[in-house]
């Protein structure tokens, strides 16, 4: 993005503009009001307000707990679940047998989560049309769990399973035209969350 910011900063509204204003945009007058009723230890769904959709992609708190892993799959030939009810929930391509995979990432003991075996036909974007073998994703403790490190381990387990299926996403990709997805999505070198 046009500011170095972490996937999952935990940064309300007012402390990202705050942070944007004395970063970059100095001359701008910036007005903050503070929030009543919230503590920053709260999940939204304890704050007693509606959820409102920020993205046709994101229609649950679900969705927008996994989101800041499961996005890095943006980055590669995998499915993160778009053209399905569950996008970012449940991921997989054509050529995944469900069933190991399951196997190899609950071997893994990721905090907070657990994966079951699906079988999907997204009706847009990545496979549309087509069986996907995979996994959702279901977060049984969502103080534990670590998104990031999640996403990453998913996709690490897919390369080592499927070397010669698994590829990284060509650009462009955003705004991006020279460097590859995944390295836009980590905000640097694959080689420095991946190893290649």
């Amino acid at each position: 993005g046009l500011h170095p910011i972490p996937v999952r900063h935990g940064k309300t509204i007012g402390e990202l503009a705050r942070q944007f204003h004395d970063e970059a945009f100095l001359n701008c007058r910036l007005s903050i009001l503070p929030m009543r009723n919230w503590a920053r230890a709260m999940w939204f769904d304890q704050t007693g307000l509606p959820w409102v959709m920020p993205s046709p992609n994101m229609p649950t708190l679900e969705t927008a707990t996994v989101y800041p892993g499961m996005c890095l799959l943006e980055g590669t030939n995998i499915s993160e679940g778009r053209g399905t009810t569950r996008p970012f929930e449940i991921f997989g391509a054509p050529f995944i047998d469900a069933e190991t995979l399951c196997r190899e990432l609950n071997g893994l003991r990721l905090p907070g989560v657990f994966f079951r075996e699906i079988f999907f036909q997204p009706t847009f974007h990545k496979f549309a049309g087509q069986l996907c073998g995979g996994a959702q994703i279901h977060v049984i403790d969502r103080n534990q769990f670590r998104p990031f490190l999640t996403g990453v381990e998913i996709i690490k387990r897919i390369r080592k399973l499927y070397p010669e299926r698994f590829q990284w996403k060509q650009p462009p990709y955003e705004y991006e035209w020279k460097r590859l997805p995944i390295e836009v999505l980590i905000g640097g070198p694959i080689e420095s969350v991946f190893g290649d």
